[in-house]
């Protein structure tokens, strides 16, 4: 692999997040990893206590400036953003020399957002969305493979991971109301790469966020300024 000399652009560009959306694509395309747009959600409970997990990153929408990832409303994740609507995630490319960090406001995604995606899932994933209380305890495997055989029944599709079962079905699998979407609105977006002798490139970005009406906010500008690695 080639000498890694790349920086951040100085100055710094005004939108932190179209160059998170570059980032995504190129990782993306050098194939590097199997999921280029995993990145890790980080919680916390109305105590304090923090949770970390890893989700799918499914949309970057550089302005007005969020980020989009999919889970069962009523998980232990779902549970702490109810109680405390905010989240941090970090994205790491680790064969790019990347990574990015951003925190901001959680809002549930807009109900057709939710359902257009659930649509576009593998019928596999619908059934799975619909079987399991994701976060439950339960009490063995068998139990939780004879729910997604209970829930294949009744939407009238072979049982996922069956002998015979095809890559693909037609079937209405409608989304569960405790599935779809979250929004996190960012208001602070660090980008770092990294550096010569461990001399990294550090940047941060904050802004200000004005709640509306329907669950969106007003974005401010956004300020940047270099940080020490």
């Amino acid at each position: 692999m080639p000498e890694h000399r790349e920086l951040l652009p100085d100055p710094l560009p005004p939108e932190p997040l179209e160059v998170v959306a570059r980032w995504l694509d190129e990782a993306w395309a050098a194939r590097v990893q199997p999921n280029a747009n995993s990145m890790v959600l980080a919680t916390s409970r109305r105590d304090g206590r923090p949770s970390a997990r890893v989700v799918l990153c499914k949309e970057i929408a550089p302005k007005p400036g969020y980020v989009v990832f999919y889970t069962n409303y009523l998980s232990s994740k779902g549970r702490q953003l109810q109680d405390n609507p905010r989240a941090a995630a970090v994205m790491h490319w680790d064969a790019l020399h990347r990574q990015v960090r951003i925190e901001g406001a959680i809002v549930p995604a807009p109900a057709s957002d939710s359902d257009a995606y659930f649509a576009s899932r593998p019928w596999q994933s619908r059934v799975a969305a619909w079987a399991s209380e994701q976060s439950e305890p339960i009490a063995s495997r068998a139990a939780l493979l004879e729910a997604v055989s209970g829930e294949a029944k009744r939407f009238g599709v072979p049982v996922p991971g069956s002998p015979g079962a095809p890559d693909s079905v037609r079937a209405n699998i409608p989304r569960p109301l405790h599935w779809g979407g979250y929004r996190l609105w960012a208001d602070a977006v660090e980008l770092w790469v990294e550096g010569e002798a461990r001399v990294h490139d550090r940047a941060l970005w904050r802004r200000s966020l004005m709640p509306l009406p329907g669950g969106s906010f007003r974005p401010g500008t956004w300020s940047a300024t270099r940080l020490q690695p």
